[in-house]
């Protein structure tokens, strides 16, 4: 890993000094460099450009000056290699349940190529060297429209798990989304994140209103902002890379560490779940997969939870419009990154008509097959606030813990910070649909 500055300076590739996104090593000299060149920005007079943000795209210079001393990154920075070399660190079933997919895989390709479809037209000229990615989701600012997806049962990729993912998400700043399916508590992870960083709480809603409300409660007194209520796997679908291995994690009691440090759960239980694991598994199992809510049902969330409530898994423009008239403060347009519908649209298929039929009245976050900077500026382009990224940080930890997950952050960050530029931007909020070619 670099040894590079947290400091921010000032973004691109000139830059002085090596200093990184949001490393937390102590500053180098030169890492404070002046921004320069804003005010020049457009010609013809025009105001001023933005202030700079973290300088993401400096990890770029990190990188080649580290090579001066024979040092490379971790890893590889190409992060749509990265599910080839996890396979080289996790056992077969710890890599299928990650990597795998629903059906034959289907959908897991449409979303890539739905975003090969899409292609960036860049503009020159217009004086994007001092750019600012800071973007504000559900009123929170966050410095990138970058947040970590809820990916479960992390234990089976790291030892750490969510532990390592939220110091290193703590680490660059960007929002993280705690799973249900966590492999340590909600408060283990809120204090591995830190006080002052965003994260939200996703759930998988047990059909147990007293353990839903314990968890909601939890969540809250921990400092989880937003609720991300996932819609689209109230049962597992057929995902043959599991099944062929007989490999799910929560029958071993692994991902659930939440509802078994949970009161109101362990209050059903004869003996603890550290006493005696199965009852409390086929307690647990039934209780978060096998029943579908309903529209009717969400009342009941809003009357447990006073912050913003994000639903997730939405593909349909009707189903949209559902959600706005319930209240709902945003949704995710999401296919579960392939693995739960096979031959479902893909995501960013999804992404335009459910902007165009709600984007005005809720917030719209994108979901499923992010792997570069280039995508999620595509997804931006049509109309997302912001997206989720998911196996690729995923990936990372399985490469080398909190400090994989980290260089897995820089460079997808860096890459977006760098592309932005190139392609003639300076913010996310000057990107458009004329920003894209084809796929429309």
């Amino acid at each position: 890993m670099s040894e590079a500055s947290g400091v921010p300076g000032p973004s691109g590739p000139e830059a002085s000094g090596a200093d990184g996104a949001e490393a937390d090593a102590a500053p180098e000299a030169g890492a404070a460099a002046d921004s320069g060149g804003a005010g020049e920005a457009g010609g013809g007079g025009e105001s001023a450009g933005p202030p700079p943000g973290p300088g993401f795209g400096n990890y770029q210079n990190d990188i080649y000056l580290n090579g001066l001393d024979g040092r490379l990154p971790p890893f590889t920075t190409d992060l749509t290699l990265l599910g080839s070399s996890a396979r080289e660190h996790l056992d077969s079933g710890a890599f299928g349940y990650v990597a795998g997919a629903a059906g034959s895989g289907s959908t897991h390709r449409a979303n890539r190529e739905a975003f090969d479809r899409h292609r960036l037209v860049p503009r020159m000229l217009r004086g994007p060297q001092a750019r600012d990615l800071r973007t504000t989701v559900l009123g929170t600012e966050i410095p990138a429209p970058v947040l970590l997806a809820p990916v479960g049962v992390q234990s089976i990729i790291h030892p750490d798990g969510e532990l390592a993912t939220a110091r290193a998400a703590a680490a660059v700043g960007v929002p993280m989304v705690l799973s249900t399916a966590s492999s340590h508590t909600i408060e283990q992870v809120a204090e591995a994140h830190g006080a002052d960083n965003p994260r939200w709480f996703q759930l998988y809603w047990p059909n147990d209103d007293d353990v839903c409300v314990s968890i909601l409660e939890r969540a809250r007194k921990a400092g989880y902002t937003t609720l991300v209520v996932t819609l689209d796997t109230w049962t597992l679908a057929w995902r043959p890379q599991d099944l062929d291995q007989s490999y799910l994690p929560f029958i071993r009691g692994v991902g659930t560490a939440i509802p078994f440090s949970d009161p109101a759960f362990r209050a059903g239980l004869d003996k603890s779940p550290e006493d005696d694991l199965i009852p409390a598994v086929l307690r647990w199992v039934p209780m978060f997969t096998g029943t579908d809510h309903s529209w009717d049902q969400l009342p009941f969330l809003r009357r447990h939870w006073d912050g913003p409530i994000v639903l997730k898994g939405v593909l349909h423009p009707d189903d949209a419009r559902r959600a706005a008239d319930a209240g709902m403060d945003g949704i995710v347009v999401s296919n579960h990154g392939g693995r739960q519908v096979d031959g479902a649209i893909a995501s960013l298929d999804a992404l335009p008509p459910i902007v165009e039929a709600v984007g005005e009245r809720m917030e719209v976050l994108f979901d499923s097959g992010v792997r570069t900077g280039s995508d999620v500026l595509k997804a931006l382009a049509l109309g997302a606030r912001a997206v989720l990224v998911g196996r690729p940080y995923a990936y990372g930890l399985a490469h080398g813990g909190e400090e994989g997950v980290l260089h897995v952050l820089r460079s997808l960050l860096a890459d977006l910070d760098l592309t932005l530029g190139l392609s003639g931007h300076r913010t996310p909020a000057e990107l458009s649909r004329d920003s894209l070619q084809g796929g429309l």
